[in-house]
């Protein structure tokens, strides 16, 4: 969890990897009424605010019960992340639009009549306790479906075009399954113990036999992990980059059925068997997957770039007064669903 401090130095940099070097941060009491945050032109006032974090934390409840927020994390109750994460995520769209206006692009006729219809569909779902408990017009409804749009607009310009060319081999997916026998323990607090050399060479004498059980095919391999391994899981999945560097270089050599010498690992030592050299559909599914990344990775490095100079003002005292709206009436949680039915094929970022 982020603590609001640390946040409010990465106000615009939510959900990418921003460089904070030349970056301004001002904090001034030069507000106008309700305005919760400024960058440079752009200002979000405590209404939008509302209509983010009430839907958040209407769909928390919905699948968890209002106890959810009982649960805290290093002295950081879930409500106050949820708060930062709301704050994050509007700061993005409001540097977004900015970017935007760099870069000359706008929503078309058929987008902003996109708009006017989830307006009208969204703001005619509310009752009117909702509309007063977040102080809501039709227009800012309007300005935040229009200005969430045009976030996702730039977005998609920014990574049209990137298709990368990912090879089988980059992206394939080996499956094994495993035996490991530990060269650690743990105290009362889960705190590891490393183990003595004694009892590391009684582990390691312990997966060799095993392992010779296992090649001899006196056992079957199930069998045994299921006898002698202290990892609970015995089959995984996985890419290259996602495992223990010892494991995967193992893995990723093997042959279908064979079976690999000990690995040393720091967790014990593991024999593997391979099962599948190449998953077809999951070696697909993470081309997919590396693809997405890249294109991420491609729109980070631009957006970082371009926050860089921005100028960034918190009405501290405002936002501090934030809290979740406590009435049984305000039960809205539907405003990004009602966006995503009108802006169905746009990326999200």
């Amino acid at each position: 969890m982020v603590l609001l401090l640390a946040l409010v130095a990465v106000i615009v940099g939510f959900g990418v990897c921003s460089k904070r070097n030349g970056t301004r941060v001002v904090f001034t009491k030069g507000f106008a009424r309700d305005e919760v945050f400024r960058i440079e032109n752009e200002s979000c006032d405590l209404s939008e605010i509302m209509v983010y974090l009430t839907t958040t934390q209407n769909q928390y409840e919905n699948v968890y019960g209002k106890e959810i927020w009982e649960v805290s994390l290093d002295g950081v109750s879930l409500e106050q992340n949820v708060k930062e994460t709301v704050l994050a995520r509007i700061a993005q769209v409001k540097t977004m639009c900015l970017l935007a206006q760099e870069k000359g692009i706008a929503l078309d006729a058929q987008e902003t009549a996109s708009v006017k219809a989830a307006v009208k569909e969204y703001y005619g779902s509310l009752n009117d306790a909702e509309i007063k408990a977040m102080s809501l017009s039709e227009a800012t409804v309007d300005k935040l479906y229009t200005e969430y749009a045009l976030a996702q607009k730039v977005y998609q310009s920014l990574i049209d075009g990137i298709n990368p060319e990912i090879s089988d081999d980059e992206a394939r997916i080996v499956t094994i399954q495993q035996i490991l026998v530990k060269t650690y323990a743990t105290d009362g607090t889960g705190k590891r113990i490393k183990s003595s050399e004694e009892t590391r060479q009684a582990a390691y004498d312990k997966i060799c036999e095993v392992r010779e059980l296992a090649v001899s095919g006196e056992m079957d391999f199930a069998e045994l992990a299921a006898k002698y391994s202290e990892d609970d899981s015995l089959t995984c999945s996985f890419g290259k980059g996602e495992m223990d560097p010892a494991i995967e270089s193992a893995a990723f050599q093997l042959e279908t059925n064979e079976i690999s010498p000990v690995i040393d690992t720091d967790d014990g030592y593991y024999i593997i068997k391979c099962m599948n050299t190449f998953d077809k559909d999951e070696t697909d599914a993470n081309k997919l997957r590396m693809i997405e990344q890249r294109r991420k990775e491609t729109f980070a490095r631009e957006y970082d770039t371009f926050v860089e100079s921005l100028a960034r003002n918190l009405n501290q005292t405002l936002w501090d007064k934030v809290q979740f709206i406590q009435d049984e009436a305000v039960k809205t949680s539907n405003f990004f669903e009602v966006y995503e039915k009108y802006f169905p094929d746009l990326e999200k970022f």
